[in-house]
């Protein structure tokens, strides 16, 4: 069954907050046109997170919603922390990604961290590569490849 995007995010500088947007251009091999972590110079092109681990972080009494731990993709209904590095996974209408890594070291405490109090996004958060670009909004479906 697949999940769904219940928000996308993007921002001009790395390490901050980001804010929610509509529908956005996935670029192949480069990532969100318009956000900070796209480059063709590395893996970690697009962030997800699921609204699940957001849901967790508001349980512990946090005043956080999607996009405030950097995550350009909020997901919800797909567990993205079973999902290992090489997985395939559909985006809306065709668009393709892979996993490339799963989670992250933060060598410091961020300004997302100072902000919201924790970050999951390092224990929580994957990032995928742009395999097939495309269009994609909110309420796209998003599901693993075969």
């Amino acid at each position: 069954m697949p999940g769904k995007i219940v928000s996308i995010n993007i921002s001009e500088k790395k390490g901050v907050r980001k804010k929610p947007v509509g529908e956005v251009m996935l670029r192949t091999g480069y990532g969100i046109e318009g956000d900070a972590h796209a480059s063709s110079e590395w893996h970690r092109q697009v962030s997800l997170l699921a609204l699940e681990s957001i849901k967790k972080m508001q349980d512990l009494g946090l005043d956080v919603k999607p996009g405030d731990f950097a995550e350009n993709i909020t997901t919800e209904g797909i567990d993205l922390l079973s999902l290992p590095v090489g997985t395939h996974l559909t985006i809306g209408n065709g668009i393709e990604a892979e996993v490339s890594q799963r989670g992250k070291e933060c060598h410091t405490r961020c300004a997302i961290y100072y902000q919201a109090g924790d970050c999951v996004m390092p224990k929580e958060g994957i990032f995928v590569r742009i395999l097939k670009g495309g269009k994609i909004k909110e309420g796209d479906t998003i599901s693993v490849s075969d």
